[in-house]
Formats: C-alpha cells, structure tokens, sequence
C-alpha cells in the first residue's frame, strides 16, 4: 500500500445543533485551515410523517418548521466555524435522508468526515452515538470523532497511533503521520503485545525482555517503512506489555488525537477481548481517528 490520504478534497463536518457537534465543527474548521481546503457543514434531514391521524402526507407547516430548525443547525454551525478558522471557505446544507446514510455517502467525495461523539438523539448510557460508531465502519474516508464538553487537549501534544502486527495497520500509520507533520508535533507510536500471546499458562516461562526487544525490532522496521515520506516528524516508539486498548489510552492522556485502524477481529475474539477501536472511541480523552484500510481511498 502506497499513497496518501485524499487530504486536498474538502473537510465534512455532520451538526444536529448539539454541543458535541459543536465542538467538531470548531476541530474540522481548524483542520480545513491547516490543509487550506474548505469545510462542509452538512445536517441530515428525515422528513417526519404528520402527527394528524389519517392524514395523506405530511403536515407542511410541520416540516418547515422541522426544515427551518435544520438550517438554523447549519448556520450556528457555519458561524462557529468561521470564528474557529477566519478565511476559510465554509459551504451549507441541509440534505434528505439519515443522518449516517447521509454522511457515508458524503465520505466518499471528502477528505475526513467529523462528527461529535454523541448528537441530541443519542440514549444517555452511551458514551458514543449510534452515528459515529456506524461511520467509523462504512465511511470510506478517515473518521474523527471529537468528544466536546470538555477543555480541548493541548496542540502541543503529540498524534499516537496504534500499530499492530499486520500491515493492514499502515492506512492508520500514514494518516497519523500526516496529522503529525501538519501539527508539527511528535508521532507516538505504540505497539502493544500481550495479546497475541493469547495462553496465559505460558506466562510464566516467557523471556520477557527478549520478546520486548524482537517487538521493538518489528516496530521500528514498520515505522522506517513510511517515515521517509514525513522525514521532519519526529517519531517515538511505546512498546507495551499490555492490551492495545489500555496502552492506547494510557498515551491518549496527553495527546491531541489518536489514529486507530477499524479492523476487528473475530466475532469470538471480540467477546472475549473487546473491540480495540470501540474501547478506544468510548474512553479516549481526545479526538479519535478511525481509518479504515481501504486501498482505493489512497491515491498516489
């Protein structure tokens, strides 16, 4: 896999007049900036059938009441935008359909979708929305979520990637990168191991330090292979005895994004382990990015 993310094409943002949503209309605004690419701020529209009973169709004054509240998201979310980043071009709309339907297909002309982590319609137990989680596995562009509510990271701080040991890790590796060169901060590389020595009863009869050190090896032959393409990024290795998800979120702490890749494991493995993407997405003290390893997403 060679290339880099569609990064010249427009930025997308997905509003509902939420907080949240807010709050990624202020991250995707900046990040439209540093690209100097322009930003779309998009609110899905479900025309709602007529509360009148027996009633042939729609009540219009209903919907243009409901079609009038769209715009007014739309607009609040342009004008938050515009304060976030002067200069940049922003575009409105308001389109027909479901909010994830909607924004899928908006993926695939955009170079990263942003939607917050939870929108008005979202049950109160859920740390993430249904919209979100449903992007990060069909949008076919990288997803960020933004949490809001919550004082924003630092820009200082670095952009951590999680890398696995397959290659299908390298979509995320590539995006991370490119978030950490236009940021001029570190990239923070983590490579968490225990997992794949999935019996504990051999535990006790490992070399640690010596599988430390073959994983630390691994890491940095996968890192050396992109690197030179951002050779200004200075880039950290975390090689951690742990699960991927903990040690994500241990490096999440003081970070500004983290980069995760959407390949899930067996529907066995995920019962069992949990879904290192979702982990990551519920309990991330940052924006989180998604990337789905999708070759034709890539140009060269």
């Amino acid at each position: 896999m060679a290339g880099a993310w569609r990064l010249a094409q427009p930025v997308v943002v997905g509003v509902d007049g939420s907080g949240p949503a807010l709050a990624a209309t202020r991250w995707a605004a900046r990040e439209a900036g540093r690209r100097r690419v322009g930003l779309r701020v998009v609110k899905a529209f479900l025309e709602r059938p007529s509360k009148r009973i027996g009633a042939p169709g729609p009540d219009p004054d209903y919907r243009e009441v409901m079609l009038e509240g769209a715009r007014a998201a739309v607009a609040e979310a342009a004008t938050v935008a515009a304060a976030a980043a002067p200069g940049i071009e922003v575009t409105e709309d308001v389109v027909d359909g479901r909010p994830l339907s909607v924004l899928v297909d908006e993926s695939k002309h955009a170079g990263t979708i942003v939607v917050g982590k939870r929108g008005l319609g979202g049950y109160g137990g859920l740390l993430v929305g249904s919209v979100a989680v449903g992007l990060t596995t069909q949008a076919r562009c990288p997803v960020v979520v933004v949490r809001g509510g919550e004082p924003e990271p630092a820009a200082s701080g670095p952009v951590v990637v999680g890398i696995g040991i397959s290659a299908t890790s390298d979509a995320a590796l590539i995006f991370a990168l490119e978030m950490a060169a236009a940021r001029d901060v570190p990239l923070v590389a983590v490579h968490a191991w225990m997992e794949y020595i999935a019996d504990p009863a051999v535990w006790p009869v490992q070399e640690w330090g010596a599988i430390d050190a073959d994983q630390d090896q691994m890491l940095a032959a996968r890192l050396a292979q992109w690197s030179e393409k951002q050779p200004d990024v200075e880039i950290r290795r975390v090689v951690a005895r742990d699960r991927p998800a903990h040690a994500l979120l241990e490096q999440a702490a003081l970070a500004q994004l983290v980069v995760v890749g959407s390949r899930g494991r067996s529907t066995f493995r995920k019962r069992v382990f949990g879904s290192v993407c979702d982990t990551v997405l519920q309990h991330a003290p940052c924006p989180v990015a998604v990337v789905r390893p999708h070759p034709a997403d890539l140009v060269a």
